[in-house]
């Protein structure tokens, strides 16, 4: 059996789209999977091919409602009970991230809920981006190729030629991300610190550094309400930058995001397409991760390097 004929590419609903990209970039079919939906709101899932003895790629990525992690669920049981010979869970956003740890007495892990629940459902690797905590990697006990969005990013902001440049970071949490992009660029790093008054609600903020008379540009994994990132560019502005802009890897963008990012000081916010965004607001602009994850697929089967694709 070719290398080519030995994998196999299937999608979740919400994620075909950039399934499709990814076939298109490694030349390759899609494969043929149904979900079919019952009138109670349940779903089950049949592949329509064999796919018994195949390296088998599912992408989904899980962020809400929960149906895209049950759908991702009983794919890779589908596909188990079919006799794949490996599972690959292809997993741009990793949903539930953001809940990593106890912080207040309790309350869930939900992101270790999630490792447990694919891994007992029977992933044998998983492949992701940008987790919101890197620690995330280690409640697996499967492989995990873990991608970064500076593979396109860095030279998206090459590209933009922008003279006395400072990376940004809208919250403390963030730094070591955003120093990582200042090192590579040799430029210097701005911080804001923020106070929150509960969730998605950001009450005060501070900026650490200079920014008058420089070009921004603000770094960070993912952009919910926009809050923060609205508030840390229209700051920056009225203390003297020529232009604020953004750059987070997945666009979750709800509620208000795209009133408040349309009403700002941002020039643009730049996203990859590890979420669909379904919303109009004309600052947003997105980049596709499609050949990156079809270079990682690659590297998979041909056991290469998956790191040396990082540029930082």
């Amino acid at each position: 059996m070719s290398e080519k004929a030995s994998f196999m590419v299937f999608s979740g609903t919400n994620s075909r789209y950039l399934a499709e990209k990814i076939c298109t970039s490694l030349q390759c079919e899609l494969g043929n999977m149904n979900i079919m939906h019952f009138a109670d709101g349940e779903f089950a899932v049949s592949y329509e091919e064999s796919i018994r003895g195949r390296d088998v790629f599912l992408v989904q990525s899980t962020f809400p409602n929960s149906d895209n992690l049950m759908e991702l669920l009983l794919m890779v049981d589908a596909a188990k009970r079919a006799s794949a010979k490996s599972i690959v869970a292809v997993i741009p956003y990793f949903g539930w991230a953001r809940q990593d740890r106890k912080d207040k007495p309790r309350v869930s892990i939900g992101a270790k809920l999630v490792a447990d629940l694919l891994s007992v459902a029977g992933i044998d690797r998983l492949i992701t981006m940008d987790l919101h905590a890197d620690q995330i990697q280690g409640f697996f006990d499967v492989p995990v190729d873990h991608l970064y969005a500076s593979a396109v990013f860095i030279p998206y902001i090459q590209s933009l030629n922008l003279e006395n440049l400072v990376i940004a970071t809208p919250d403390v949490g963030g730094s070591k991300r955003a120093s990582t992009y200042s090192k590579y660029l040799g430029v210097p790093l701005v911080l804001c610190n923020k106070s929150r008054v509960k969730a998605n609600e950001v009450a005060s903020m501070q900026i650490i550094g200079d920014v008058k008379d420089k070009n921004v540009i603000l770094v960070d994994d993912m952009v919910d309400t926009a809050g923060t990132i609205t508030k840390a560019a229209d700051i920056m502005k009225k203390a003297g930058a020529i232009s604020v802009r953004a750059i987070a890897t997945h666009c979750v963008m709800s509620g208000p995001a795209s009133e408040r990012v349309q009403n700002s000081d941002l020039e643009e916010i730049v996203f990859t397409d590890s979420i669909p965004y379904t919303n109009r607001c004309a600052k947003v602009k997105q980049l596709t991760i499609a050949d990156l994850f079809a270079e990682t697929v690659r590297r998979v089967m041909s056991n290469e390097s998956i790191s040396s694709q990082y540029i930082i």
